[in-house]
């Protein structure tokens, strides 16, 4: 029996994958578990019109995060943070005090996935992080100034 797969099972397949099994298998275990429907025609049509409109929708999202990215190809964003007089943050900066700042400069909203420090920020002056999405990477220099 033909079944597809609504969550996924061990040896015998993945959440949406069309797989042939043991008719009392399915009807004895799949079905009554909710692990499985049966596969009809109509339902692989939908299953696969629902893929290719989440395919879509993903590709337009990283085409929509990669124009962001670009977008701040070049910029710079500044900071202001406590500091001792030695230069050194009494708290590190962390990603969503820069994604905060490039949103009230830049007004653009980037995930926290989006953004990486080659080393922590944790004092005074210029770093720099690195913006990527799937197919661009650019760099963003973050100034940390002293607070007075």
């Amino acid at each position: 029996m033909k079944v597809i797969l609504l969550k996924d099972v061990r040896a015998v397949g993945q959440h949406g994958e069309v797989k042939n099994v043991a008719d009392g298998y399915a009807t004895n275990f799949l079905f009554p578990q909710k692990l499985a429907e049966q596969a009809t025609e109509e339902k692989v049509k939908q299953y696969e019109a629902h893929k290719q409109a989440h395919e879509a929708e993903l590709a337009q999202h990283e085409a929509a995060l990669a124009s962001q990215v670009l977008q701040l190809k070049g910029k710079e964003i500044v900071i202001s943070a406590r500091a001792t007089e030695k230069g050194g943050l009494f708290k590190a900066i962390a990603a969503k005090d820069v994604l905060a700042a490039i949103k009230a400069e830049h007004g653009v909203i980037l995930p926290e996935s989006a953004l990486h420090f080659p080393e922590h920020i944790k004092t005074v002056g210029e770093h720099t992080a690195l913006l990527s999405s799937k197919n661009q990477k650019v760099e963003l220099i973050v100034s940390i100034v002293p607070t007075v």
